[in-house]
């Protein structure tokens, strides 16, 4: 037995399952510079909680967001703060103060918590995709179709959905057995990676482990893709260029979003072991930080009814310091 794994006590539970007191996560092991990767991490964590909170400030603030889209926009930015939060500081606990061990309670809460945010941020980028694809195939029903009461039930029903899903996988992980090796080579307690340190029948676990990446990715990835086919179509038939064009850049935003979050996920789920152990890390681990800190400044910030929101709540404020000095 190797010396990582001599410092875990093993537990036997019933039916001879025996579950580690603790795992041992290894993080950027074996990745140079990572110290300056570390410092990396912790400032894009500090510009996704401050940016996301932002957002839902303004829209919470200002009744005129008080609309479909930015009820998916609010829930986009609860999702990235949430999902980063999970994830983070975690790792910088992990990195930082040498706390690679991790109780086995502890690792499966870590990932419900990261694969339930990550499923949510697909979710919600699939739902713009449709609130996009109604407004400009169907401008004239868009008021009918998307209402605050349809998008709040549907946001309601996907955060079920990825809630329920997570949890049977994690219910699947206290069946395994872990007799062998407890050191997970990630820097999370990442499902895949766990699920093959069993020494009983995984099945279960693999079965959801090809699941989850068809629910986060390439499901949504399929959807979306359909609604720019139908987007396109109703473009085509806009006869001026210059409202072609303007529908357009409704969408470029979100475009950038998407592609953001589901290129280096679908790139690593793809190639598989065909990639480098150490670059899949780093892309996995870049594909989950940094989309939650560019969502607030792509999306919201260049959005023009975001802009004025943000100027209205400016001017309210100074209004309300002028009576106050007054």
């Amino acid at each position: 037995m190797s010396p990582v794994n001599s410092v875990f006590f093993i537990n036997a539970t019933i039916d001879n399952i025996v579950h580690p007191d603790y795992f041992y996560v290894s993080g950027f092991a074996g990745i140079p510079h990572t110290k300056y990767y570390y410092v990396f991490l912790c400032f894009v964590y500090a510009l996704t909680v401050l940016g996301n909170t932002f957002v839902m400030f303004v829209i919470y603030s200002d009744h005129c967001l008080h609309s479909p889209k930015y009820i998916a926009v609010f829930n986009l930015a609860l999702s990235d703060i949430c999902g980063s939060t999970a994830l983070v500081p975690q790792l910088i606990d992990t990195i930082f103060f040498k706390s690679h061990l991790i109780s086995f309670q502890a690792c499966l809460t870590n990932m419900f918590f990261v694969f339930w945010f990550i499923h949510m941020q697909s979710f919600t980028l699939t739902l713009l995709s449709y609130d996009r694809c109604v407004a400009i195939c169907f401008p004239l029903r868009y008021n009918e179709i998307v209402t605050k009461k349809s998008m709040l039930v549907i946001t309601t029903v996907l955060w079920v959905i990825g809630a329920v899903a997570i949890l049977i996988a994690v219910i699947f992980m206290t069946t395994l057995s872990f007799c062998k090796s407890t050191v997970i080579n990630n820097y999370f307690c990442d499902h895949g990676t766990v699920a093959r340190l069993a020494c009983n029948d995984n099945t279960p676990s693999t079965v959801m482990d090809w699941t989850h990446p068809i629910m986060i990715l390439w499901l949504p990835a399929l959807f979306i893709t359909g609604t720019y086919i139908c987007i396109t179509r109703a473009l085509l038939k806009i006869a001026a260029a210059s409202e072609r064009f303007k529908a357009m850049q409704t969408c470029t935003s979100h475009l950038i979003l998407v592609s953001v979050f589901y290129f280096p996920l679908c790139l690593c789920f793809a190639l598989g072991s065909a990639m480098p152990p150490n670059a899949t890390i780093i892309n996995m681990s870049l594909g989950t930080v940094l989309p939650p800190m560019l969502n607030p400044i792509i999306y919201s910030l260049k959005t023009d009814e975001f802009r004025e929101s943000i100027k209205k709540l400016y001017r309210r404020k100074n209004i309300r310091i002028n009576v106050s000095n007054k």
